[in-house]
């Protein structure tokens, strides 16, 4: 069957939310990085994406109609050279309320595991897949998009904007669609040719929501998914 929608925007820029709505459209099961616990074994699969290597995108992706979010939307090119038929969604927001949450959020998350990581190697009771799950999301986000330069802010920046930029440029006209949180269900249902649903539009995974779920604070101010 393959993949009918491809996320091509960054974590952080409404892509969990987007993920419910597209399934709620139909377009079940959406990919997205809290998939990952579900496959593990797709953990090597990511890591050899981000070496460089070939990866069989179509039984990656079986059983999903559409990715989103970290790790897919960093190869939104190989997948729609995989998938010529798929659309294209970019989810973007402010360049900085978007590096603040990430910030805030996965950054801290991600540095917050890899030092609970190396704590418990030390006293050998680290499991494998969570190493290697940590591992994956290094080089394939931090050190694969960032260069692990994250309190460079501008860096930062430029990389997203880059990448936003990339995929405007790149993907024909009418198979991309560039939508921002707060859009609603409006423009996602004209792009994909599906009605409106009577429910509001999925709104979840604020900065404060992620804190409170994943990290147990409450430090921001509820910036968008």
């Amino acid at each position: 069957m393959g993949l009918k929608v491809i996320g091509a925007g960054f974590g952080r820029t409404g892509t969990l939310s987007l993920k419910l709505a597209l399934e709620r459209l139909g377009f079940d099961k959406c990919y997205h990085m809290m998939e990952m616990p579900l496959v593990p074994h797709h953990i090597e699969v990511w890591r050899a994406a981000a070496a460089g290597q070939n990866v069989d995108w179509e039984t990656l992706f079986s059983g999903y109609q559409a990715a989103v979010d970290w790790p897919s939307c960093n190869f939104w090119r190989q997948q729609l050279k995989a998938f010529p038929d798929a659309k294209v969604i970019l989810t973007r927001r402010d360049a900085e309320q978007w590096y603040a949450s990430v910030m805030h959020t996965i950054w801290l998350s991600s540095e917050q595991g890899r030092m609970d990581l190396a704590d418990a190697d030390q006293h050998g009771s680290v499991e494998s897949q969570a190493q290697d799950r940590i591992k994956m999301v290094y080089e394939v986000i931090w050190d694969g998009v960032f260069g692990m330069r994250m309190e460079n802010k501008r860096h930062v920046i430029n990389c997203f904007e880059r990448h936003n930029q990339e995929v405007i440029n790149s993907v024909p006209r009418g198979k991309l669609l560039v939508i921002e949180p707060g859009d609603g269900w409006a423009p996602l249902c004209e792009f994909l040719e599906v009605d409106v649903p009577e429910n509001d539009y999925p709104r979840i995974n604020s900065t404060e929501d992620f804190q409170k779920r994943v990290l147990g604070t409450a430090m921001a101010s509820g910036e968008s998914h």
